[in-house]
C-alpha cells in the first residue's frame, strides 16, 4: 500500500506573543484545576467519619497531595512534583494523615507513618468516594511513628523515641570543611533516655520527611531504643555514651540531622513543634 504525504512549503509560524498567550492560558487552567482539587480535599478532611479501629490498628485519612506543595514566607504556595527523577520513597511518598480512630491517640490528631504504609493492603475501599486525593487507611500501629497534640508538639508512638545525629566538628586549618558524622550514634530528645548520647545498632536513624505546620518540608529522626516485644524487634539503643554526652553538653560536638543543619547543643533541640 502506497502512502502519500502533502507538504506545504509555506510555513506560518506563530508569533512569540501568541505562544506566550497559549502557555499562559494552559498554566491558568492547570492552576485552577489544582485549586479545585485542593478545596475538595479540605472539605473531605474536615468531615466526621464513623470508621472504628480494630486492635493494633489506627484508622486515618490522608491527603495524598499534601507533600507536593511548599509554602514561601509570604504565604504563597507552589507545587513540588516529587515523583519525577526521585527514587527515594521517603521523600516522595505521603507520610502523614489525620486520625479517625485509634487506641490512645486523640481523634483529628496529625500522625506520621511509614513511607511504605499507604498501599492497597491497608486501604479502606468503598468509603469516602468522590475525591481521589483523600483516601482512608487502616495502618498497623508499628508503622505509625509520631502524633501531634493540640499544643503543636510531636509525640513518639509507643516503643519509639526521637533523636538527632552526632557530628564531630572539623578542627583543621581549612575553612568551610563539614563536620564528620559519628556513625550509629544518636542524641536522644524524648523518652527515658532524653538528653543522653547512645550507641545504636546499624541503620537505626530513620528520618521521617513530612510537611511541617509552616507548609515547608520538615524532618525528624525516630528509633526504637528499647525495641518492640510485640513485633519482636530488638533494642536499638545498646549503650549510653557518657563521655560523648558530656562533649555535646559542653559544646564540643554538634547535633542535627545532616551536616548542613547540625549545630552546638541548645535547649530547643528537645522540642518537636516543626
Amino acid at each position: 500500500m502506497a502512502k502519500h504525504f502533502i507538504i506545504n512549503p509555506y510555513s506560518n509560524p506563530s508569533s512569540k506573543e501568541d505562544i506566550l498567550e497559549v502557555e499562559e492560558i494552559k498554566t491558568k487552567k492547570i492552576k485552577e484545576t489544582w485549586q479545585k482539587r485542593e478545596l475538595k480535599s479540605k472539605e473531605k478532611l474536615v468531615q466526621v467519619c464513623p470508621l472504628k479501629h480494630t486492635y493494633g490498628r489506627v484508622i486515618i485519612k490522608v491527603d495524598l497531595q499534601l507533600k507536593n506543595y511548599t509554602t514561601f514566607s509570604d504565604g504563597s504556595k507552589i507545587r513540588l512534583e516529587r515523583q519525577f527523577n526521585n527514587l527515594n520513597r521517603r521523600e516522595t511518598e505521603p507520610v502523614q494523615g489525620i486520625v479517625i480512630s485509634a487506641e490512645y491517640i486523640p481523634i483529628d490528631s496529625e500522625i506520621l507513618i511509614s513511607h511504605n504504609a499507604l498501599h492497597d493492603s491497608n486501604r479502606i475501599f468503598g468509603y469516602g468516594s468522590g475525591s481521589s486525593d483523600v483516601q482512608y487507611f487502616s495502618i498497623p500501629e508499628y508503622e505509625c511513628f509520631a502524633w501531634r497534640n493540640k499544643d503543636g508538639e510531636l509525640n513518639p508512638m509507643k516503643h519509639f523515641d526521637f533523636a538527632l545525629r552526632v557530628f564531630k566538628p572539623y578542627e583543621g586549618m581549612i575553612l568551610g570543611m563539614p563536620p564528620t558524622l559519628i556513625k550509629d550514634t544518636l542524641y536522644v530528645t524524648s523518652g527515658k533516655l532524653k538528653g543522653n548520647v547512645v550507641k545504636t545498632l546499624k541503620g537505626c536513624d530513620y528520618v521521617i520527611i513530612y510537611q511541617g505546620q509552616d507548609g515547608k518540608e520538615a524532618q525528624i529522626i525516630r528509633f526504637r531504643p528499647f525495641g518492640d516485644p510485640e513485633t519482636k524487634r530488638e533494642e536499638e539503643a545498646i549503650a549510653i555514651l557518657n563521655d560523648l554526652t558530656d562533649l555535646v553538653n559542653n559544646g564540643k560536638l554538634k547535633i542535627g540531622i545532616t551536616e548542613k543543619d547540625c549545630e552546638l547543643f541548645h535547649k530547643s533541640h528537645t522540642l518537636n513543634k516543626i
